[in-house]
């Protein structure tokens, strides 16, 4: 029973290191990124200023928006920035009470997940953002001025973050999936027509109302569908006969 408690307090005092050090790094990033939370959020919000019309501007409704937002900007930053050495810490914490064989899949699908989060991320800012804003403004109504307040496209911005970020999870999920057993490459070959419709569906659900964005979201999930079908068959996942 000692033993035991040793040994819980031990994994507790592991645990509290390993979030204090990505505390820590998380801090130290957003104080070196503070000076420039204001550039910050003029990059984030380059996307729609480029689509306003001749005079179109930015609001802040609120007292205190001005500051704030920004500040939240650059928390978003040192987040993304920190994200590998807090996932490192995480690591080393849960490393040692895996098998080899857990470590050789958890590590890199840990790695890939990152990087597929960060290219959602991208692509919705390089490549879906021009076009969603885009039909937003030509979309005005005439005589109506486009003037978006800068915590509600905050809001927007980080939503279609999350949802591009956590959709790029898709060759991860499938890959997950087949390795742990719960379903076969076959089977995934087998239902491809229904996740092209549910892609589209989330299309419709996650971007804006005009069939250009939503196509943006559901050729990248099927596209993204397809590729965790190849990693998987390719890393000799078990599969039914055809």
């Amino acid at each position: 029973m000692i033993g035991i408690s040793e040994t819980l307090v031990g994994h507790l005092i592991e645990l509290r290191s390993r979030l204090l050090n990505s505390a820590l790094a998380l801090l130290l990033i957003f104080l070196c990124l503070f000076p420039w939370a204001a550039d910050l959020y003029s990059l984030l919000a380059q996307p729609m200023l480029a689509k306003l019309p001749q005079g179109g501007q930015m609001i802040a409704t609120d007292v205190t928006t001005p500051f704030f937002v920004p500040l939240k900007v650059a928390m978003m930053a040192a987040f993304l920035i920190a994200l590998p050495y807090m996932l490192y810490q995480i690591w080393r914490f849960v490393a040692p009470g895996l098998y080899t064989q857990e470590k050789r899949m958890v590590l890199p699908l840990v790695v890939a997940s990152t990087l597929l989060f960060y290219s959602g991320m991208a692509f919705a800012y390089f490549a879906v953002f021009p076009v969603v804003f885009g039909f937003i403004t030509a979309s005005a109504p005439q005589g109506v001025a486009v003037m978006t307040d800068i915590d509600k496209y905050l809001s927007f911005v980080i939503g279609m973050f999350m949802a591009f970020g956590i959709a790029f999870q898709v060759p991860v999920a499938v890959v997950l999936l087949v390795r742990i057993g719960f379903v076969t490459v076959q089977k995934l070959r087998e239902i491809r027509s229904y996740v092209i419709v549910a892609a589209f569906v989330i299309g419709a659900i996650f971007t804006p109302p005009d069939i250009v964005s939503q196509f943006m979201l559901a050729i990248p999930l099927w596209l993204l569908y397809e590729a965790g079908i190849v990693v998987a068959a390719w890393t000799g996942a078990p599969s039914k006969p055809s």
